[in-house]
């Protein structure tokens, strides 16, 4: 069957491509040459990775008319190259070294590699990777480095109850969190000198009063001055974590004001709340025309399944692959969230749940809340509206339903005969 094909234009006419080092950048232009279109000009030159030599880079660009200018994702040493182009008015392309790997058995070395991914660039054999603009990147420092304070606070958090068991408290086998206002006030008298476990116990607040006789029981260890040492430290870096962490709240609320129409929206999506919306944002943005459809989203995101086709077979897991995991953590958790809700998506997820497990169930309903908020977020008009937790019975063929029914209570032995309802 013959289709018609809309392929673009072969040849950039005027492309530049950057092999990016700590030190060195390596950069290859290729432009027509002159009084003859058909052949090309190539100049390789070596730059440092200092603000003044990359200025002169830039501008001898500009000069050359470079149209597009590409550069591998390496590391993070990219990052100042490609804003310094941005801001210089430039098209930089931040691009997989998976697609410009070098075939086999040519020899590598920088020049090679930035006059190969030049070549590779001119062609348009290339796909931009997203970056997003200024705002949203800067919201992206703020949101990452809040999910890695969390994180270190909970591994601070890990050595407090290791060092308790160190000491024979036995505080976590009572309390839920340890690190409430009970566990907070007995650990501070712990470290104060108090040993006695009827005077602890009676620290306890609420709820806790009712476990005293636990309590004397879990608190009857060899707590010494070496324990109280390290669990000043690690307490006092609890503290000061959650000190950080409410900083960066607010810096995270001012960076959110030009957004908060697009993270009121995301809101009202079971299972994201503001801190989860605000984390979206930073990953994905609010321009939803880089994604042309919620399928480009999901798949940018590695929540669609790999196609692995050959000789009119699928091969492999269909394994989603490895996406963007500050987007797929907060996914995950959102899906779970959802999962406990009373709407569509809780459904969905127990539905999942019950025939192929929690992590399908998880990456399925992830998928779904990716699929919502690129509505929302490609019409600022747009509302979420729950479908509602019976959809799927509603939508479900009765008959399919009943004989299914039938099925199973035939495969336990009974023999069934169906009466209308009057």
């Amino acid at each position: 069957m013959l289709i018609e094909s809309h392929d673009e234009e072969q040849i950039i006419s005027r492309v530049a491509a950057l092999d990016i080092g700590k030190a060195e950048v390596v950069c290859c232009v290729r432009i027509p040459a002159m009084g003859n279109r058909r052949k090309r000009m190539q100049e390789v030159s070596t730059h440092t990775t200092m603000t003044r030599a990359l200025t002169e880079l830039a501008n001898h660009l500009v000069e050359s008319g470079v149209e597009r200018v590409v550069m591998e994702a390496t590391s993070d040493y990219w990052k100042p190259v490609f804003y310094l182009l941005e801001a210089h008015g430039l098209d930089p392309w931040l691009v997989n070294a998976r697609d410009v790997k070098h075939l086999p058995g040519r020899p590598k070395t920088d020049v090679l590699d930035a006059v190969w991914l030049c070549k590779v660039a001119e062609r348009q054999m290339l796909r931009p990777s997203f970056v997003p603009p200024r705002p949203i990147r800067q919201l992206r420092d703020l949101t990452r480095y809040r999910v890695d304070l969390v994180g270190a606070r909970g591994a601070e958090k890990n050595r407090v109850e290791k060092l308790l068991e160190d000491a024979c408290i036995k505080l976590s086998v009572v309390a839920s969190d340890i690190f409430g206002v009970s566990g907070r006030e007995m650990m501070a008298a712990l470290i104060a000198g108090e040993r006695d476990p009827k005077v602890l116990a009676q620290l306890a607040r609420s709820r806790m009063r009712a476990k005293i006789g636990l309590l004397e029981e879990a608190l009857s260890g060899h707590f010494d001055d070496h324990h109280a040492f390290l669990l000043t430290r690690m307490l006092g870096r609890i503290d000061a974590i959650d000190a950080d962490i409410a900083a960066v709240d607010e810096q995270i609320e001012a960076q959110l004001v030009p957004f908060a129409q697009a993270a009121a929206q995301l809101d009202e999506i079971p299972g994201i709340g503001p801190v989860a919306a605000a984390i979206i944002l930073a990953e994905i943005g609010v321009d939803m025309s880089r994604f042309p459809t919620a399928g480009h989203l999901c798949s940018w995101a590695k929540f669609s399944p790999g196609v692995h086709s050959s000789a009119g077979k699928s091969k492999g897991n269909g394994s989603t692959g490895h996406g963007n995991r500050y987007l797929a953590r907060v996914l995950g958790e959102a899906a779970v969230i959802a999962g406990r809700t009373d709407t569509f998506l809780g459904a969905r997820y127990r539905r999942i749940a019950r025939r192929r497990g929690k992590k399908r169930a998880i990456v399925a309903v992830g998928r779904s809340i990716l699929i919502i908020v690129w509505h929302l977020l490609s019409d600022e008009n747009a509302a979420f509206a729950d479908l509602g937790a019976d959809h799927f019975t509603r939508h479900l063929d009765p008959d399919r339903r009943k004989h299914s029914h039938i099925r199973q209570l035939e495969a336990l032995g009974y023999s069934v005969t169906l009466t209308p309802a009057a």
